[in-house]
C-alpha cells in the first residue's frame, strides 16, 4: 500500500509551483556558460589559451581573450552551481510532502544516477571535453547529507572548500616549481666531472620535459595534430576528445571537486536565506556586487598579468608567480556578477531579459546538451568541419546564433508542453513513470 501511495504521491513539481527567478537565471547562466566553452569547441588546443600559436596578439582576439578571462571566465559555471544547490533542496523539500520514509532518498539517488549517464553521454557521445554534469551528479550526493545545514553553516561549508580549492590549487604549483628548481640545479651540473644519480636523471628529465612541452614549436605541432583529429571522421575526434574526456573527468572528480562545492553551498545557503530568490533587500546585492567585482577583479588583473608578461610560458609563469589565485577570483567575481544580475532583477527595468531567459533556464538540461550537439555539428569534421577555420572573435558570432535557436526554441516548445524533452526523460526515469508531457488544452 505504501509503495502504491509513493508511486502516485511522487511527481515532478508543477508549471504553478516553479520559482521564475530560479528559472530565469539559470537561463542567463546557462546562455553564459557558452562564452566559456566556446573556445575549446571551435579554436585548436592548446591554441585556446595561447594567442602566439595563431598570431593573436595585438588583434581584436587579444581583447575578447582579455575580457572573458578578465570578467567573465568561471561566473556562469559558478552560478549554475550555485542554482543546481538550491535546486537539490527545491527537489527534495517538495518530495518530503509527498512520499513516506526513504523513498525521498531513493527518488533523489536515481535522479543523480541519471545525471551521472547523461553526462557520460555528453562527454562520450557528443564529444565534449568539458562536460559538467558527471561532477554535479557527483555533488549533488554529496550534499545532499548537508541540505539541512543552517545557512551560516553552509556558508563556513563553502569556505572550508574553496581554502581546500585554493591549497590544491597551490600544492601543483609548489610542485611544479620542485621540478623547475631541481632541474635548473642539476643542469649546472658539469656531467664530465660528476656522474648523475638515477634521481637526478629522473628529475632532470622530468625539467626537460615541462619545457619542451612549453616550447612554441611543440605547442603547434599539437595544435597541428589536434585540428587534423577534429576535423576528421567520428572515430578520429573521438579518439581525441574521449582521451581529453577521461583525463577531465579524472581530474576534476579526483581534484576539482571543492571547486563546485563551493558554489553548490553557497546556492543552498543564499536559498535558504532568500538571497536567490530575490528576496533580500537591495543592499544585499549591493554588498554582493561591490565587494565581489571590486576584490574579484583586481585579483583578476593581478592573475592575468603575469601571462601576458610571459608571454603564456606556463613554465615561466609557474617558475615566477608566487600564489595560485584563480579560485579566489572565480568566486568573488561570481558573487558581485551574480549581485549585479540580481539588483538588475529588483529593478524591475528588465523584466524583458528576465521573461526571456526563464525558458531556456526552465529547459536548462535540453539546452546544455544541444549545445555540445550543435557546436559538434559545426566545428567537427563529421559535421561542417569548422573547428580552427574561424578567428577568436568569430566564434562569438556562433554563440550569439545558438542563443537565437535556444531561445526561440525554448519559448516555442513551452508553449505546448510542460518540459524540455529531455528533461521529460530525466524525469521518467527518476520516478519510473511516464510523465505527461503536452500542456491541457495543447492536446487534440
Amino acid at each position: 500500500m505504501n509503495t502504491i501511495n509513493t508511486s502516485v504521491n511522487a511527481s515532478p513539481v508543477a508549471q504553478q509551483d516553479r520559482i521564475i527567478i530560479i528559472d530565469s537565471l539559470r537561463g542567463i547562466a546557462l546562455m553564459g556558460i557558452l562564452l566559456m566553452n566556446i573556445p575549446y569547441f571551435g579554436l585548436p588546443d592548446p591554441a585556446a589559451d595561447n594567442l602566439l600559436l595563431r598570431n593573436e596578439m595585438g588583434t581584436l582576439n587579444e581583447k575578447v581573450w582579455y575580457f572573458i578571462n578578465f570578467f567573465l571566465e568561471g561566473s556562469q559555471r559558478a552560478i549554475f552551481s550555485m542554482l543546481f544547490g538550491a535546486g537539490v533542496i527545491l527537489f527534495i523539500t517538495r518530495l518530503e510532502k509527498r512520499v513516506d520514509g526513504m523513498m525521498t532518498a531513493e527518488y533523489f539517488m536515481r535522479r543523480q544516477l541519471w545525471l551521472l549517464l547523461f553526462g557520460l553521454a555528453n562527454a562520450f557521445i557528443l564529444l565534449w571535453s568539458g562536460d559538467i554534469l558527471f561532477e554535479y551528479a557527483i555533488c549533488g550526493m554529496i550534499i545532499f547529507v548537508f541540505r539541512r545545514l543552517s545557512p551560516n553553516k553552509l556558508i563556513i561549508a563553502a569556505f572550508v572548500c574553496l581554502l581546500l580549492m585554493t591549497a590544491r590549487g597551490n600544492l601543483n604549483l609548489f610542485r611544479h616549481k620542485m621540478i623547475i628548481s631541481k632541474g635548473e640545479t642539476i643542469a649546472k651540473i658539469d656531467t664530465l666531472k660528476t656522474k648523475l644519480t638515477e634521481q637526478q636523471k629522473d628529475d632532470l628529465g622530468a625539467y626537460t620535459g615541462m619545457k619542451e612541452k612549453d616550447s612554441i614549436p611543440g605547442q603547434i605541432k599539437e595544435m597541428e595534430k589536434n585540428t587534423r583529429q577534429i576535423r576528421g571522421t567520428y572515430a578520429e575526434v573521438y579518439k581525441n576528445i574521449s582521451k581529453s574526456s577521461t583525463d577531465g573527468e579524472f581530474w576534476y572528480t579526483y581534484f576539482g571537486l571543492w571547486d563546485v562545492l563551493v558554489f553548490m553551498f553557497l546556492g543552498m545557503a543564499f536559498f535558504k536565506l532568500g538571497i536567490l530568490t530575490g528576496n533580500a533587500p537591495a543592499k544585499t546585492y549591493w554588498l554582493l556586487s561591490i565587494v565581489g567585482l571590486g576584490v574579484g577583479l583586481l585579483i583578476s588583473y593581478y592573475r592575468i598579468a603575469p601571462i601576458l608578461h610571459y608571454k603564456f610560458s606556463s613554465f615561466n609563469i609557474t617558475k615566477n608567480i608566487p600564489f595560485d589565485t584563480y579560485e579566489i577570483s572565480r568566486t568573488f567575481r561570481s558573487l558581485g556578477i551574480f549581485g549585479l544580475i540580481m539588483l538588475m532583477y529588483k529593478s524591475g527595468w528588465f523584466k524583458w531579459l528576465f521573461a526571456l531567459a526563464r525558458p531556456v533556464g526552465q529547459m536548462a538540461f535540453t539546452n546544455y546538451l544541444m549545445q555540445s550537439l550543435m557546436c559538434a555539428i559545426f566545428f567537427y569534421g563529421f559535421g561542417f568541419g569548422m573547428y580552427g577555420q574561424l578567428q577568436r572573435y568569430e566564434i562569438y558570432y556562433v554563440v550569439g546564433v545558438i542563443w537565437i535557436i535556444e531561445l526561440c526554441w525554448s519559448h516555442l516548445w513551452l508553449y505546448y508542453f510542460r518540459f524540455g524533452p529531455l528533461e521529460w526523460l530525466w524525469r521518467s526515469l527518476t520516478y519510473w513513470k511516464k510523465q505527461g508531457l503536452v500542456k491541457k488544452g495543447a492536446e487534440k
